[in-house]
């Protein structure tokens, strides 16, 4: 029996896709950076803020963070959070900042300490760009530049 295109296409999603809950409309986060500071998503209402899951070792991550930099920097209304996502020391972390330094907090989050109001990324980097309201405006899986930042800020 050959199945339509339309179900062998649900069929196989239904077993590729694993059921997890939904982001909720508006996620929280909170998470001291590397720096000792507090830094609560909540807090920057009013403002975009972009929160942008990388690693060290992600070579389209070290690739984006120049440009995610510039934008915040070019943008009063913008903030940023980098989520390093790894199990690796912080003074690593820290030391590999030294070398690529940005212009936005960056705080530690591992496989085992997820924020749990965002999916887990499926690669790296993954950003979610939320809006001034505090919903996700945007999810982008694979690295930003200034200008897809731009088009989807409309700035």
């Amino acid at each position: 029996m050959k199945l339509a295109p339309l179900a062998l296409a649900i069929c196989l999603l239904a077993g590729a896709i694993p059921a997890h809950a939904a982001m909720p409309a508006q996620p929280a986060l909170k998470v001291t950076t590397l720096d000792g500071e507090p830094f609560d998503l909540a807090a920057q209402r009013g403002r975009w803020v972009i929160v942008n899951f990388w690693a060290t070792w992600c070579v389209p991550c070290i690739k984006e963070m120049p440009d995610i930099s510039r934008f915040v920097k070019a943008h009063a209304n913008v903030r940023a959070i980098g989520l390093a996502y790894e199990d690796s020391d912080k003074a690593d972390i820290q030391a590999f900042l030294a070398k690529h330094p940005v212009s936005y907090p960056i705080a530690q989050v591992s496989l085992d300490d997820s924020p749990e109001d965002f999916d887990e990324p499926r690669g790296l980097p993954t950003t979610y760009l939320i809006a001034p309201d505090g919903h996700v405006a945007r999810r982008f899986v694979g690295p930003v530049t200034e200008q897809t930042l731009r088009a989807a800020i409309g700035q």
